[in-house]
């Protein structure tokens, strides 16, 4: 191993793992909500970043092996996801029809531990989330050496935690646009869009 190598691997993994988080999902339309909100920003994307910290190492580890060759697992994630997912979907919907989508901020205040119990059920209750980070780029780590492996990891884990962060802290800057409720209305209307469109993908999957 040398700099130059150990380098070129942290800037992969880097690119690798932004390609894989950035996609819309219920943990990116969760921290977009709770960050236009400003409610909990901070344990939001801590909880979450840390979450693909977690499973990137396990990923890198080779526990993308067992997921591999134990398909149930994968199979009983599927289910317990599609069924989060429509009950996320469901809220949102809910939320969006309802009279409190006339307040501005969509709702009332979430508490801070349904706030981390909903990051954990996005991350640990999607399956997209073992696919990304324990088999995809378990897969792609496994072509790296040993050492240069771990720089991947570690520039893919950078980049969750770069993306998160800007997320969250950065959606405050939509607020003076979700001053108004009806744009409550059109986010909660997307954001129960996308959740019903995941798990139906997940289900035909």
């Amino acid at each position: 191993m040398n700099a130059s190598s150990a380098a070129l691997a942290a800037i992969s993994g880097l690119g690798f793992g932004l390609s894989l988080i950035v996609a819309i999902g219920a943990q990116n339309a969760f921290i977009l909500r709770q960050g236009i909100r400003g409610e909990h920003v901070l344990p939001v994307v801590a909880v979450c970043a840390l979450s693909d910290v977690v499973l990137m190492t396990l990923g890198v580890a080779g526990f993308g092996f067992v997921t591999r060759t134990a398909p149930f697992l994968m199979t009983a994630a599927k289910y317990a996801g599609v069924a989060f997912l429509l009950g996320y979907a469901f809220l949102a919907a809910k939320r969006a029809f309802s009279a409190s989508a006339l307040t501005a901020g969509g709702g009332a205040p979430i508490a801070l531990g349904a706030a981390i119990a909903t990051c954990l059920a996005v991350t640990w209750l999607n399956p997209h989330a073992y696919l990304d980070t324990m088999v995809l780029l378990g897969s792609f780590a496994s072509t790296y050496a040993t050492p240069d492996r771990w720089f991947l990891a570690a520039g893919a884990m950078l980049g969750s935690i770069i993306w998160f962060t800007g997320l969250g802290f950065g959606a405050r800057l939509l607020a003076p646009v979700f001053a108004k409720p009806a744009a409550w209305r059109v986010l909660d209307s997307g954001i129960a869009i996308v959740m019903t469109g995941l798990a139906v993908g997940l289900l035909v999957s």
